[in-house]
């Protein structure tokens, strides 16, 4: 990134986590409907329906799914039953695809902000649901100060059920431990750089150093055989996972974001690597726009081109 894009995704990943900002956005009238137009080349919708329909035609071109309800922070025990009761939904709604979907979430939209307790009893019951539709459910990962409540409530979870899965953010300092405890356990793992912002101490910037630190953590999936989510769309990180022939492997799969880089999905598709599009929905997704503004700071110049015509966002590329 050059200094200014530096300084773009800096303060996009500030507003991100500004609740002020973020209630003037939603009320407004007028911002409301351009930065959503914006947000539907990341975001398949605001409805489950939106979700699955486009999910179904991308299934038919040849791709993996993944799908998230989009939600996180939810301290209210009674909106945690909602988000439940909305992923129960989408569990039996995807029985529609023919192949294993996963199901992925944050803890803290279901329970963690409220208690452990609450937030295992829920993930247990969708547990349940995923593995009577062969399905899969993949837990994210969030801030660094949840790091430790997340990991040790999915190694209870683990134990229990073989199809929970867990998200390593390379980008922390102390994410080789944090894989050393997920690598014993029987889950999918999903390796991403991290999108959020930490303190230096904590963790790396974007650098060649973080880079390496993502590679260290591919080979020791590898290694120990595991099935892995490669979750990057960094070229140099996947050049080299090509030159290792890491992705010519069967438990190791390629999960890019719908709407980042379809040209690359697309290709990888075509050269026989099994590519998952990861698939969000659902009315919170001012927090996942700035994410992904801030991850690729020239994504600017279509976000706002994607307000003055929304119907590039219905052709992303993914055809072929």
């Amino acid at each position: 990134m050059t200094r200014d894009e530096q300084i773009t995704a800096e303060v996009l990943r500030t507003i991100a986590r500004d609740e002020e900002i973020k209630e003037t956005v939603l009320r407004s009238r007028m911002l409301y409907p351009l930065l959503l137009a914006a947000a539907k080349r990341y975001v398949t919708g605001e409805y489950r329906a939106d979700a699955l329909g486009i999910a179904k035609g991308l299934e038919e071109k040849g791709y993996l799914l993944s799908v998230e309800y989009i939600g996180e922070n939810t301290s209210n025990a009674a909106a945690c039953e909602q988000a439940k009761g909305e992923f129960l939904t989408v569990i039996e709604e995807a029985a529609i695809l023919r192949k294993p979907t996963g199901i992925s979430f944050d803890l803290s939209h279901v329970g963690l902000l409220v208690s452990k307790e609450l937030a295992c009893f829920h993930v247990e019951e969708m547990a349940a649901a995923a593995k009577r539709n062969h399905q899969y459910l993949m837990i994210s990962m969030e801030e660094s100060t949840k790091t430790e409540a997340i990991l040790s409530t999915y190694e209870q979870l683990a134990q229990r059920h073989a199809n929970i899965g867990i998200t390593i953010q390379a980008h922390l300092h102390r994410s080789v431990e944090d894989l050393k405890r997920a690598l014993v356990l029987p889950g999918k793992i999903r390796l991403v750089k991290g999108a959020f912002k930490e303190p230096q101490n904590l963790a790396f910037g974007r650098s060649a150093e973080l880079n390496e630190h993502y590679l260290q953590l591919a080979k020791l999936c590898v290694e120990a055989g595991h099935d892995c989510a490669i979750a990057t769309h960094d070229q140099e990180i996947i050049d080299e996972l090509q030159k290792r022939e890491y992705l010519k492997l069967p438990q190791v799969e390629l999960e890019l974001l719908y709407g980042v880089r379809p040209e690359l999905a697309l290709s990888m598709r075509k050269a026989g690597v099994p590519v998952r599009l990861y698939l969000p929905y659902g009315k919170e997704w001012y927090l996942y726009l700035c994410h992904r503004l801030a991850e690729y700071p020239p994504n600017v110049h279509k976000a706002i081109a994607d307000m003055l015509d929304p119907v590039r966002t219905t052709r992303l590329g993914y055809e072929g």
